[in-house]
């Protein structure tokens, strides 16, 4: 069979797979944003047969002869970071049993009812058989891949493959390190940044308020839509990017924040080639740049002060509060390391907060935390690192939804995000006077800067060369600490 015939017929193959896939995805958000509540028996089974046929479509015998046929033959760099994506991912794949791949989507789909029900009443242990459960099966996909290594690092590559744990390990350690004795800085200033927003706001006046903040961001609208879930996330593809956000009555800061970093989610995914839609050129490079286009947007755009210069009069318009730019500035910067929730957290105590996650579901994976040892363990770590306790477990350890998803290795992906981001961000200024685009709400042109470094590669590049190519170095801490520093150090004279 001539060569062109061979990739043609491995891309039409990939391309069902990436279908199949995404149809999952679709399914995933319906039942986390709009599925009744009873639908879950029904889901899983749904979400369990197109996890299974998945895994049979890329563990396919055919896929390991196109894989065989084309490793010797001269293809174009496209051609070949397909072949490169498609063989890790089959690599690992054909190492796990397909059952073992349909349990355990049965078991996320039907862990996500039990661990809403379990964070409405702040109780672990409605969770606890749950979790251990997804704990035990995680270990075992882990072990089906390489029994040989470090079952954590092995789940660290699902969502990030090419940095390994080692990399991730070493620059949270930088990162934490550098900024704990920031934080203790801040603690003690004198300084107390304004707090506009009194009292609570309508629910329907925020949403406005969110869309506006899209319109003016460039979301495009006829590729997406803004609903509401309990753990805001992004999910989709170039033709469907969706964002959720989640409203608080007290703190109109908080769903304005979630809506723009799930912006910066979707822009990416809307930014993916659309030619390329089904092959791994068409899609996102993996959750560490994913991450840092979602915090590039929430952190050093939408909590800049340029940025509160131009939408301040938005939020006057739309929430009646009478406030000015650098009011709102403070607002969205001050930090309270009193927060128990991460996602409401400030962008410096953030990173502690994925440190205290990191740590305890390393341990759980690699035996050395039993599961019912977790709410202890994250109540004496929140005091530990922040200096406060939760008062039940639906603000404790039930927080997060990711641990339903059975997504262990997911987290440290959030602080490489922000340290990536705060790399693009030092890039993206050696070549657009970024404050001044902002001040005036053209975001344009800093869109077209990541479509044209990040978003149009798919997955071309490995992330070290996504990085060094965007960039011009490897991923880094410093970039992120030196920013920090010096935007908290004016904002609390320290």
């Amino acid at each position: 069979m001539a060569v062109d015939a061979d990739y043609d017929a491995f891309l039409d193959h990939v391309r069902r797979l990436t279908y199949v896939g995404d149809a999952g995805s679709v399914l995933m958000w319906d039942q986390e944003v709009m599925m009744p509540e009873g639908g879950t028996p029904a889901r899983s089974k749904q979400r369990s047969a197109l996890s299974g046929l998945h895994h049979e479509l890329l563990t396919d015998d055919d896929v390991a002869d196109w894989l065989d046929d084309l490793a010797d033959v001269d293809l174009d760099d496209g051609q070949q970071a397909v072949v490169r994506e498609v063989s890790r991912k089959h690599e690992r794949a054909s190492r796990v049993p397909e059952d073992l791949v349909e349990e355990l989507s049965e078991a996320t789909a039907n862990a996500h009812p039990v661990w809403a029900e379990a964070k409405e009443a702040g109780d672990f242990s409605q969770f606890a058989d749950t979790l251990e459960h997804l704990v035990d099966l995680r270990r075992e996909y882990a072990a089906a891949i390489d029994p040989d290594r470090d079952p954590y690092g092995v789940l660290f590559e699902e969502y990030e493959p090419y940095l390994g744990i080692d990399t991730a390990e070493a620059v949270l350690t930088d990162l934490r390190e550098g900024l704990v004795p920031l934080i203790d800085e801040v603690a003690d200033s004198d300084v107390d940044l304004a707090t506009p927003f009194d009292g609570e706001y309508d629910t329907a006046d925020q949403r406005a308020l969110s869309e506006t903040a899209l319109d003016a961001l460039g979301y495009d609208w006829d590729r997406g839509r803004l609903d509401e879930a309990p753990h805001p996330f992004s999910s989709g593809t170039q033709f469907d990017a969706r964002v959720t956000t989640r409203y608080q009555p007290t703190d109109p800061i908080d769903a304005l924040s979630s809506t723009i970093h799930e912006f910066g989610h979707a822009t990416y995914t809307q930014g993916l080639p659309e030619d390329h839609y089904g092959t791994p050129l068409g899609q996102s490079r993996d959750l560490v740049v994913h991450e840092s286009q979602s915090r590039f947007w929430e952190n050093h755009v939408a909590r800049s002060r340029p940025f509160w210069e131009y939408f301040a009069g938005t939020v006057v318009d739309h929430l009646g509060t009478p406030a000015d730019p650098d009011d709102l500035y403070e607002a969205a910067n001050t930090v309270h390391p009193d927060t128990l929730i991460r996602v409401e957290a400030d962008e410096l105590t953030y990173h502690l907060h994925v440190a205290l996650r990191f740590e305890i579901e390393r341990d759980l994976i690699r035996g050395d935390l039993d599961v019912d040892e977790v709410p202890g363990v994250w109540n004496d770590k929140m005091d530990d690192y922040l200096g406060v306790r939760p008062e039940d477990d639906g603000e404790g350890c039930l927080q997060d939804i990711h641990w339903s998803h059975g997504s262990f290795g997911y987290f440290p992906t959030y602080s490489l995000g922000s340290v990536l981001a705060a790399q693009l961000d030092e890039a993206i200024r050696a070549n657009r006077d970024v404050d001044a685009l902002v001040r005036e709400g053209k975001f344009g042109p800093i869109r077209d800067w990541l479509r044209e470094q990040v978003h149009r590669h798919g997955c071309r590049y490995t992330t070290p060369d996504l990085i060094r190519s965007a960039t011009g170095t490897t991923l880094d801490a410093d970039p992120f600490l030196s920013y920090a520093r010096e935007k908290y150090g004016n904002l609390y004279d320290c």
